[in-house]
């Protein structure tokens, strides 16, 4: 089963990079599943993380993962900015920031849209949502901010 979630969906979700920032489902337990789809974490990090709770997530996280703690809204903006994650999955708070920004987002706090995201069956749902999430069409609509080519940078430009 898991091999033909794999080949389903890996083509369409390769190389995409995520930005986490979860807590009641803790980064360490989805990682794996990004991997699995040929995806990467670039960022993750918890809003009332412990130590074990980090010690665990180093483990699974690659090299080049930023790992942050208890972030406020702007910096958690500003982060995705730089990093121009493919995917954000946070909680409901976060939702509308990265939508507004034309970043595709998948809420990851509760099952109130889909999931459970558990086990073999739930991998499957996972690997949907997130095709589902990345490959909407109306991500085409909106242009994330570092991408607008705003009239300040142009005026800058030309005075140069």
């Amino acid at each position: 089963m898991m091999e033909a979630v794999i080949a389903k969906y890996k083509p369409r979700l390769q190389g995409k990079r995520v930005m986490l920032y979860i807590g009641g489902l803790r980064p360490r337990h989805v990682i794996g599943a990004y991997e699995d789809l040929g995806m990467e974490v670039v960022g993750t990090g918890y809003e009332f993380g412990h130590n074990d709770d980090y010690d665990r997530t180093i483990k699974e996280m690659g090299n080049a993962t930023l790992l942050y703690d208890d972030v406020t809204g702007f910096e958690l903006e500003e982060f995705v900015k730089r990093i121009k994650p493919d995917l954000v999955g946070s909680g409901i708070k976060e939702k509308y920031i990265y939508q507004k920004m034309g970043i595709p987002f998948r809420q990851m706090h509760s099952w109130d849209y889909s999931g459970p995201y558990h086990g073999y069956d739930g991998f499957a749902i996972f690997a949907r949502d997130m095709d589902m999430t990345l490959n909407n069409p109306c991500w085409g609509k909106q242009t994330p901010p570092w991408k607008v080519q705003k009239p300040a940078d142009e005026a800058v430009k030309a005075a140069a």
